[in-house]
Parts: structure tokens; sequence; C-alpha cells
């Protein structure tokens, strides 16, 4: 993909794209505006270069039944298809992003942004800021790096105790070189004395060779048994340890916690089921509320409109509400209700947009109160919701890590008791060996024993003296080996102590990273909004609007709530709230809340472009502003206007009025 840095125009050709049959266009990096009338193609034109950019939100043309994009940028060319199937449009290609869920969030700010909508709608900012983040694998990714951090300890640990043996083995080292040596000198001098008396029994030669290789046969024997005894010692150690290591070793619990897994999948499935129930009871019911206080205000010219878009939600609002936001009575259609929509000024009746019947005012205004206090209660649950759901989702990784080590404890319990196995048997064999070994002992000391005369005496004896010299020294040379190896081992082990404590405060601090990334987010996003909405409210001097900013609330800070502040003619300010803002004041928060979640993200470096559309609620030189002030933050910005707002920005930006 390549960087959103642009050294070239951009070049966009589509075709049955939106209401575009054919067009092919090219503009330069920076601000470009499309200038036209509604149902011109502007907004089409902005699909074009959303689809070659990736983005699923684009429509095919109504009598097509295939389109496609080509978007060039530096010099590179992305396409994108799109082709009507029984199951819908399916798009194909090869696009320039691979995933476009933050461009389609903070860059492509569309009438239907979602972003820009979340003011209006009451959506959760929190969650919607936070949704490109791939919370589940950051905790992933920590548990990793536990599991690490704990096996560099154990290995720290390990070295620290093998550090401490290091002076013992040292003194065992010196120890051992001087028994050697007194015993090398007491070798030599038992040679010497063998020698000698050799050298005084020439005549039985004969009977002193057959005394010899007896006595070398028992030396080899007793050398052979020594070597098994310590081999057993050996063993029975190492098969004590593991006993004791698997006593210590937990039995993993009985059964298994797949049915709990199930279980709170089960229950995850049920609370995300009824919070997309919960989300569409507030949309109709954010629209009831719209659309009786409009009636109730006496807003009938833009009513019209949002009946439209409410569809037959039906019912009259002065009639009951349930939890769903459903009115029980009422079946009238869009055209009917907005004819008699408009009352006598001079009555304090008003008609029904549900029923079409006349209802008095103070009615209306009850039943407002009443809708707004289900949309809240409405919200409430739905907040609630949400937190239970986020346990449920610790509660199933909590399982899982559960199910994992009650594997691994089972696996290593199953180890350990083939090696008590394996060593059990060794031990036997080595035991009967030793046997043997035992009993070619005894007949090789009565063959000696058989050899032996008072003349040869003293020569047997020498013989027997040399014998054990030489195995004492063989002894003591293996063991001085044996010591000398494991303090190599302890010193290598040591030379890794340094690397081993690099790593684990590179560990800690990749943690700490991770851990404080999330609120890290949280508080940039609120910072970010907040900031930039101080500065646009002192640029566009809307007359009372004196704040709005997000605050970070909840027991762990991690709800957004949206706070206005207004003031009255004598300067005295008060807290008013999201609904009364007007549909200009509405917009502008909206797309400084986009421009947050833009910023926080990075955008800029992987979206070469930003767009923008439906600015019309805001008047010209307040649209001028906006595009002014976003153009310091976007690389490059397409901004669709009226001719009239186009009149109002900079003549030296880039303008298309063809299609």
């Amino acid at each position: 993909m390549a960087t959103s840095e642009l050294s070239s125009p951009l070049r966009v050709a589509a075709s049955n794209v939106g209401g575009i049959d054919q067009t092919d266009v090219e503009f330069r990096p920076g601000i470009t505006v499309l200038v036209g009338r509604n149902a011109t193609n502007r907004t089409s034109f902005l699909q074009a270069i959303m689809a070659g950019l990736g983005s699923r939100n684009v429509s095919l043309k109504g009598d097509a039944d295939e389109g496609r994009v080509e978007l060039t940028v530096d010099g590179e060319t992305y396409t994108r298809t799109l082709t009507r199937t029984a199951n819908g449009v399916q798009f194909g290609g090869d696009p320039y992003l691979d995933d476009p869920e933050v461009a389609d969030l903070f860059s492509f700010l569309l009438e239907d942004n979602e972003a820009r909508q979340a003011i209006a709608r009451g959506d959760d900012l929190r969650d919607l800021i936070m949704r490109p983040v791939d919370t589940a694998e950051i905790k992933a990714n920590i548990n990793l790096l536990e599991r690490e951090r704990e096996s560099v300890d154990e290995q720290l640990a390990d070295i620290e105790s093998a550090k401490s043996r290091l002076p013992d083995l040292e003194r065992r080292r010196a120890d051992l070189e001087d028994e050697i040596s007194e015993v090398r000198e007491d070798l030599e001098a038992a040679q010497e004395a063998l020698e000698a008396a050799d050298a005084s029994v020439e005549e039985t030669r004969e009977e002193e060779d057959e005394l010899d290789e007896a006595l070398d046969a028992l030396s080899e024997t007793r050398a052979e048994l020594d070597e098994v005894r310590d081999r057993i010692e050996t063993q029975r150690e190492s098969l004590a340890s593991v006993r004791e290591e698997r006593a210590e070793l937990d039995a993993p619990e009985e059964g298994d916690a797949l049915d709990d897994i199930e279980s709170v999948e089960a229950e995850i499935d049920d609370l995300r089921e009824r919070k997309r129930t919960l989300d569409s009871a507030v949309n109709r019911l954010q629209t009831l509320v719209q659309v009786t206080q409009q009636l109730v205000s006496g807003e009938e010219t833009a009513l019209l409109d949002i009946l439209q878009s409410a569809g037959d939600a039906g019912g009259h609002v002065a009639g009951s509400v349930d939890a769903d936001g459903d009115s029980e009575n009422g079946d009238g259609g869009v055209e009917d209700v907005t004819a008699g929509l408009l009352p006598d000024e001079e009555v304090e009746a008003v008609t029904c947009w549900t029923c079409g019947s006349e209802v008095e005012r103070g009615e209306l205004e009850e039943s407002l109160d009443r809708l707004r206090t289900v949309l809240q209660e409405t919200r409430t649950e739905r907040a609630d919701l949400d937190e239970e759901l986020s346990e449920r989702q610790d509660e199933l990784s909590d399982l899982r890590d559960e199910r994992r080590e009650r594997e691994r404890q089972r696996e290593r319990r199953r180890r350990l008791a083939e090696e008590v196995e394996d060593r059990e048997a060794a031990i036997a064999d080595l035991q009967e060996r030793r046997g043997e070994l035992e009993s070619e002992i005894e007949r090789l000391e009565s063959e000696v024993d058989a050899l032996e005369s008072d003349v040869y005496s003293d020569l047997l004896d020498r013989h027997r003296e040399a014998n054990e010299l030489e195995f004492e020294l063989g002894r003591l040379r293996d063991d001085l080996d044996d010591v000398e190896a494991e303090i190599s081992e302890v010193e290598e082990r040591a030379d890794r102590e340094d690397d081993l404590r690099e790593r684990r405060e590179e560990i800690t601090d990749e943690l700490t990273e991770l851990r404080t990334r999330i609120d890290h987010l949280e508080e940039t996003a609120v910072d970010a909004f907040n900031e930039h909405m101080a500065e646009l409210l002192g640029v566009l001097g809307y007359d009372n609007l004196e704040r709005v900013w997000i605050e970070r609330t909840g027991a762990t800070n991690t709800e957004f709530a949206l706070h206005v502040v207004r003031s009255t003619d004598d300067g005295v300010a008060y807290e008013d709230t999201v609904d009364h803002l007007s549909e200009s004041e509405r917009n502008v928060v909206g797309l400084v809340f986009a421009l947050a979640g833009y910023l926080v993200h990075d955008v800029h470096e992987t979206v070469p472009v930003m767009l923008l559309d439906s600015l019309e609620a805001i008047d010209s030189d307040r649209i001028a502003a906006v595009v002014e002030y976003f153009e310091a933050y976007a690389p490059s910005l397409v901004v669709a206007l009226l001719p009239e707002d186009a009149r109002a920005v900079d003549d030296d930006y880039e303008r298309i009025t063809d299609i």
C-alpha cells in the first residue's frame, strides 16, 4: 500500500457507482471542492473515491449489474469492482486499503458517517473511538508477556541458586586437587616398593604373573562395582526428586471447563442479541423524541423529512410507549399524517403526527417527557448490558486459561509417572548387576588368597596397595572432573544473567505500554475532541453556545459523557443537553468528534484523503471556517458544496464542477 503523503495528482475513473454512468476526473493533493446543486453526482463521486480506497459503504447504480472504479495514487492504480448478485452487491478487485474500518469511521465523513451521527443518535462515543483497537489481541499479548516474564524469573532464580553453590564447589575443587596430589605421591612410593619386591623374587616369576592377572581382574571388578553403586545412588536421588515433584504438583480437577465455557459463550451470544434489540429500540425512541419535540416547538417545516426517515413508526405520541420505543396505537402513513401538521396559530391544539387527531399541546409535552424518560432508561439498560457483556467476556477468557492449565498439569503428571517407571526399572537392573559383581569379587578374592604364600605376602600387599591407590586416584580425578564441569555450567549460566535481566526490563516496559495503551488512547481522544471543539467554537462564534466537551466518567473512567454549556443573554452559564443542539451545532460537534478519531488513530498515515459532504446545515461562512480548520490536519481534503457555499471558501482551492 502506498504512503498517504501524495506527490502527484489523484485520478478517479468510475462507472455505474451511485448515480454516475461514467466519469474520469483528476485532481491535485490539497483542498478540492466539488461544486454543484443537489443530484449532480457529487456524493456519488465521493463514493467512487471511497470504493477505490477500499470501503464497502458504496452503492451500485440502480440500473446496472456491474460497476468499476480505478483509483490512481502516486502512479499506482488500484481497482474496485461491484457486482450485483442474488445475495446483494459483491466487491472485488485490489483496493488501496486492506482494512477500511478506520477510514470509514474517521476519514470518509459523508452524511451517514457513523462518527458524525454518533452525537445526534446518542451512541456510545467511547465504543466508537476504541472500535479499531483489537483489545482481545492486546490482552492475549499481555498474557504471553506475563508467561515469558515468569519463565525469565525462574531462570534468574536458578542462576542465583547456582551462584550460591559456587564457593562450596570451588572449595571442593581445591580439596580434591590436594587429595589427588597426596594420593599420587603415595602411589609413586607404592610402585617403587613393588618394583623392589619384584626384583627379589625372580625365581617365582610364573606364579607372580598369575597373581598379577588375578589382582588386575579384582581391581577392575571393584572399580566397576563402585561405578554401579554410584549410578544406583544417582538414580535413587533422581527418583526421589521426581516423586517429590509429582507429590507437589496439584492433581487437576476431574472434568473440564468445557461445559462452563459453552454456557458462558451461549450467555454472551444472548447478551449480544439483547444489545442489538436495545440498539434498535434506542434508535426508534430517538426518532420519536425528535419528531415530537419538533411538533411541540412548532418546527413543522422540517417534520416531513424526519417522518420519511422514521418510516411507519405509527401510534399516537400522546398514547403510552413501551420500552422498545413503539407506540401502542395509530396506523396512519406519512402522507396522511403530514396533511394536518400545521396548527392554527390562534389555538392550543395541534394535529398528532401519528394518528391525525387533534390533541392539546400540553398532552404532547407530557408524552415527550415520557418518551425521554423511556429513552434514558433504555440507554441505561444498554450501558448495563455492555458492562455485563464485558464481564462475561473476561470470564470466558479466564475459563479458557483454566482449561489450558489443567491440560498442562495432566501432561506433566503423565511424563513424571513415565519417568518414575523408567528410573525404577534402571535401579532394578543396576541392583542385579551389583549382585553379580559382588559375587565375582568374592570369587576373585578367594583366588588371590589361594595364590598367597608367606614368601609372597609382602609382594601381594604391595600389589594390593598399588591397586587401591590407582583406583582411589581414578575416583578422585572423576570427582574433580564432575566438580569442574558443574563450576563451568554455573559460570556459563551466570554469564546469561545480564541478558535475562535486560530482557525482563524490556518485558516489563512492554507490559506497561500494553496495559496503558487503551487508557492512553481514550485520554488522547478526549483531549483531542475538547481542544479542537474549543478552538472551532471560538472560530465559528455560536451566540450562546459556550462550551462542548467530553468527560471520562465511571469507576474506571471507561465512559464518555458529552456536556453542553450555554449562556443566557445576561451571561449566566447553564448546562444544556445534546437534544437541544441545533442541526448546525450537531453537525459541527459530529465533525470534531470524527476529527478526534482521525488524529488519535493517525489515519493520515494510511489514508491519503479525507472526504466531507452534506454540510448544508452549516451557514456558508462557517463552512469555510470548518474547511480551513480541517485543512491543517488532513493532507488532502475533498469537500462537496453547493454553489452558494463554495463562494465562501478560498478561491485558491481547486474546484471541480463537471463529474
